[in-house]
């Protein structure tokens, strides 16, 4: 049952990190012009956190290590998500995109508005491949990974094109993201990304089967599983389905109006 129990911990933690992630950025919204960036600043240490665990874990392949360093990878890629949210680390173009605006620079400038961000997500790969290294666990690595390509490829159908485009949860600082999306027909972008990340999941799901120990089982669920997720948040694009529900019930309702006006 220990496969079992690690796909559904990485079930567990990814809807949790979210939706934690969600709710910091919500209360930020709702607070003065400095919340996001205190909020930030006061989970650096998560991220050092995240850094200290996989240097530790990165030495023994026990399933309690995989587990840490998964757990460890979600503390740096929530930290640098909650950095983007916030608008601390998104890019030096701020405005909105200019009407009429397409190929190529339409894409200098979506890339522009969201350099930073990019070159952050690079800087945590680096930063993992290094807490990583001699890599007897490498699973915290390849959590990583999966997450950053998932990353990117969400980025690019959602600029190319996707039919369905939730911007629910999209914080104030990054309003101006919006006017970047375009929403349509998929493009070459979307099977892309969906057949590389379901044979990734088929991969990894493979030699979940053939593990020859507990341990190489429980970090071969985790990968399994976060492939899988990150296939489904791509189908979610595409099939009209209330995924939002997921977190809504445990967000703080945003404030449309101050009390005793005519709304």
């Amino acid at each position: 049952m220990t496969p079992w129990i690690a796909a559904v911990f990485a079930v567990f933690a990814w809807w949790f990190a979210t939706g934690a992630i969600l709710i910091v950025v919500r209360r930020s919204d709702a607070g003065d012009r400095m919340a996001h960036g205190r909020s930030v600043v006061l989970a650096v240490p998560l991220l050092a956190l995240g850094i200290a665990g996989l240097i530790v874990t990165s030495g023994d392949l026990t399933p309690l290590n995989i587990y840490l360093s998964f757990g460890s990878v979600l503390l740096i890629w929530g930290w640098i998500e909650l950095a983007f949210l916030a608008g601390v680390i998104t890019g030096p173009e701020r405005g909105d995109c200019p009407p009429g605006l397409t190929g190529w620079p339409r894409f200098v400038r979506a890339w522009t508005a969201m350099s930073h961000h990019e070159i952050a997500l690079l800087l945590g790969l680096l930063a993992v491949v290094v807490a990583s290294h001699p890599a007897e666990n490498p699973f915290g690595l390849w959590a990583y990974v999966i997450l950053f390509f998932a990353r990117i490829s969400a980025k690019l159908n959602l600029f190319f094109g996707a039919p369905r485009i939730n911007t629910e949860f999209m914080p104030r600082p990054l309003a101006h993201l919006k006017s970047y999306f375009r929403q349509g027909p998929i493009t070459l972008a979307f099977p892309i990304g969906v057949t590389l990340l379901s044979a990734a999941t088929i991969c990894f799901g493979e030699r979940l089967v053939s593990a020859s120990d507990p341990a190489t089982a429980v970090g071969f669920a985790l990968l399994a599983t976060l492939a899988g997720l990150a296939t489904l948040e791509h189908w979610l694009m595409v099939v009209p389905l209330p995924d939002a529900k997921l977190w809504r019930w445990m967000l703080p309702v945003p404030k449309t109006h101050q009390e005793g006006t005519d709304p």
